[in-house]
């Protein structure tokens, strides 16, 4: 939410938009930085308590992390992007009460370069859990 938007143009982003915009601008940064740093990376536009406060959210979901620097903190993407997409799977997985159901359906989904991809990931585990 920005200081300068109205009700219908703050309504007309989407769920996690924000929260995409901080984390590349955290993946662009030299190294751990604050939150007026990605304020600013955002077109300073945004509330500074609306960059903390989708910082926070991020922390709590694993997706940054945070050090204290002095009386404030400096941030980090916590993995890149593949990584940060694994977690948000991973914790749609952890959600569902049948996670074997889910699975099957996934992959039943999947295309066929990316059921072979797949299998061979799981091979390469499998050889490398082995050694």
């Amino acid at each position: 939410m920005t200081e300068d938007e109205s009700p219908d143009e703050r309504r007309r982003r989407g769920q996690g938009e924000l929260e995409s915009q901080v984390l590349a601008a955290l993946r662009e940064a030299p190294g751990p930085v604050n939150a007026g740093w990605v304020r600013e990376r955002l077109g300073g536009t945004l509330a500074y308590t609306t960059v903390m406060t989708i910082l926070t959210r991020l922390q709590a979901k694993s997706a940054v992390t945070r050090e204290r620097s002095g009386r404030s903190f400096e941030w980090r993407a916590a993995s890149d992007g593949a990584g940060l997409a694994a977690l948000r799977m991973r914790r749609v997985l952890d959600a569902e009460p049948d996670r074997e159901a889910v699975l099957a359906r996934f992959v039943t989904a999947l295309s066929y370069d990316d059921e072979r991809l797949l299998r061979d990931l799981l091979h390469a585990t499998e050889d490398e859990a082995e050694d």
